[in-house]
């Protein structure tokens, strides 16, 4: 059993002012894993405050000293890696060989990738008589999902700490133990007391506070769209910025040549990868219409050949997040059937041989693009495949979402591939595969606003400033 009911603040742990806990439910045996504090709207002052006091230092450090801290970081965080990919499958239900495999390697990714973008980072620039200097926008909130519990989270705190930030962690109430291990990992570090604060509880309470405090300048929230359209409306009355990663109802456009079926059932395993729980997942498989029966095979086999059970032994797909987000999920899919799509694998209900955990049959349906599956983030392990009569109504397809956030293509021909990519109306899309930290990632439409990751990453954390005069002759 894990007792996490400290919360980290101006260098120490603390106990909340007014004590509040909560249970932690392992979503694979549906058993009280742990307890955490939660917080309050006090708490969320004493870390602003903190956080504040903290800056006026941390915003002059040089950049010796912040590449220091986080190579100091990336140190420590590689000595605990397994131990915060055991919390990440105990607290969310990742597979281990996922918890401790791609979960925590993005995390170390991020602040690898801040700790080099920021040795060759121009803080400053000479552009005719102005001086143009970026400068740390100041106090930030930032606040966290529980589906990619590092990645999201180190990738906030790794560029905010670069570019001269403090700030108030918010992480997710149902995944909370990981960021509860980096809050010791970011203190053995030796980050300065107030740069960064963390307070556990409910988004609701601490989010919200948060997102209406006068002394918070920025606000950097992923989650689901509801929740980022809230939290733009209480920080209005402060005119803080607002960076949101928000949901996707992804197409992955699988081109019409001889790999198509490998594509397919390449794409139908991708999107059963962290149970589905993806922003950026491939959720809509477009396939050629003349070819649809051999995409249903391909993809069928596919979705039957991933294993599903107990995430610390050896399958591929662990469970989903809670019982809340189980039954969403079983809705959606009876939903399909309702709507007369095609059902070609899974189903409702657990799968077989399992009565116990929020586990979802790997699912698969053939539809419209016009359906409620087709329309909505179901963020499960959930796929709908559309046919397309050619490219350009594939594109068409693709578009047609009141999402933007991630797209694929897969192909032989790399120039096809690169066009249809060009068209597609969305933040970030890869091309028969492939991985860079360095990509910038963020939404178009309704999937969100900013850019995080690499370079780009950044600018979130950035005021530009125009000293004029700066080399003005005489």
């Amino acid at each position: 059993m894990r007792n996490y009911t400290q919360f980290y603040i101006d260098g120490a742990f603390v106990d909340p002012i007014t004590p509040k806990t909560a249970e932690v439910i392992n979503p694979a045996t549906e058993a009280v894993s742990g307890t955490i504090s939660l917080g309050s709207e006090a708490d969320v002052d004493k870390a602003v405050a903190a956080a504040r006091r903290a800056f006026a230092s941390w915003s002059v450090s040089t950049v010796a000293e912040r590449t220091d801290l986080l190579g100091a970081i990336l140190a420590e965080y590689e000595r605990r890696e397994r131990e915060l990919g055991e919390a990440v499958t105990e607290e969310m239900g990742a597979p281990l060989s996922l918890g401790c495999g791609f979960h925590t390697l993005l995390g170390k990714g991020h602040i690898g990738t801040a700790l080099e973008v920021l040795k060759t980072y121009k803080f400053e620039e000479e552009r005719g008589v102005t001086m143009i200097r970026k400068e740390p926008i100041g106090v930030c909130g930032l606040i966290t999902p529980w589906n990619w519990p590092m990645n999201q989270t180190c990738v906030k705190i790794a560029p905010a700490l670069a570019t001269g930030c403090t700030m108030i962690l918010k992480p997710p109430q149902l995944a909370p133990y990981s960021a509860q291990i980096l809050a010791e990992i970011l203190h053995t570090a030796g980050v300065p007391a107030g740069v960064f604060n963390m307070v556990q509880g409910a988004g609701s309470v601490i989010g919200a506070a948060l997102s209406r405090h006068k002394d918070v300048d920025m606000i950097s929230f992923t989650g689901s769209e509801p929740v980022g359209v809230q939290i733009q409306k209480d920080a209005a009355d402060t005119v803080k910025r607002v960076g949101l990663e928000l949901g996707g109802k992804s197409a992955w456009i699988v081109l019409d040549d001889t790999s198509m079926a490998a594509n397919v059932a390449g794409a139908t395993g991708g999107m059963m990868g962290n149970s589905g729980q993806t922003c950026s997942a491939g959720s809509r498989l477009l396939v050629p219409a003349a070819r649809m029966e051999e995409a249903i095979a391909a993809a069928a086999e596919a979705a039957n050949g991933v294993t599903v059970g107990d995430p610390t032994g050896n399958f591929a797909m662990g469970p989903v997040v809670s019982k809340s987000q189980y039954n969403i999920i079983q809705d959606y899919i009876t939903k399909g059937i309702d709507e007369g799509a095609t059902l070609i694998a899974g189903g409702p209900g657990r799968p077989e041989g399992i009565d116990k955990g929020w586990f979802v049959r790997p699912t698969v349906f053939v539809g419209t693009n016009d359906m409620v599956i087709a329309r909505e983030e179901i963020f499960g392990p959930v796929l709908v495949m559309i046919g397309y009569d050619d490219l350009d109504h594939a594109v068409e397809i693709a578009n047609d979402s009141d999402f933007g956030l991630g797209g694929y293509v897969s192909g032989e021909d790399l120039g096809v591939a690169r066009d249809v990519s060009k068209r597609m109306r969305t933040g970030a899309i890869w091309v028969n595969g492939g991985f860079d930290f360095n990509a910038p990632f963020g939404g178009y439409k309704r999937s969100g606003n900013g850019r995080e990751w690499g370079v780009e990453g950044f600018a979130e954390y950035l005021e530009t400033k125009a000293i004029v005069g700066w080399n003005a002759a005489g």
